[in-house]
């Protein structure tokens, strides 16, 4: 896991595509954690992209290098069930607690990719895979 975390770090934003229905969607991100030989992302439960995972867990992270190198790492994503991942997260990124907390009352949802590709492809050569 560590040369797509290593990847995603010298990026610094990365790209997470979803489906609503047949319309494909696309945000920014920028927070991750490794933990538990993991990489372990974050969205709302109050957003639609969180809604739009849990109808089609089928997702692309997608980032790209100033070397010109970029990433794609498909997969399925994977909801978490312990707090601490979330927590980790909230420590990791302290500017996200402003979002995530209780009187907003919105939760961090947190999740890792399976059944997944990542592949690191240069401008004009092949793809290496990462995995």
């Amino acid at each position: 896991m560590s040369k797509i975390g290593d990847f995603l770090k010298e990026s610094g934003v990365f790209y997470l595509a979803t489906c609503d229905g047949d319309q494909p969607k696309l945000r920014p991100l920028g927070a991750f954690l490794e933990m538990d030989d993991k990489i372990i992302f974050g969205v709302g439960d109050f957003k639609n992209v969180y809604k739009q995972m849990l109808a089609n867990p089928k997702v692309e992270i997608v980032s790209a290098k100033q070397d010109g190198h970029w990433l794609r790492y498909t997969g399925k994503a994977v909801f978490e069930t312990d707090e601490k991942y979330a927590e980790a997260m909230l420590e990791a990124s302290p500017h996200l607690r402003n979002i995530y907390n209780e009187k907003t009352g919105h939760k961090m949802m947190t999740f890792h990719i399976e059944d997944a590709t990542a592949v690191d492809i240069a401008v004009m050569g092949e793809g290496e895979s990462l995995l």
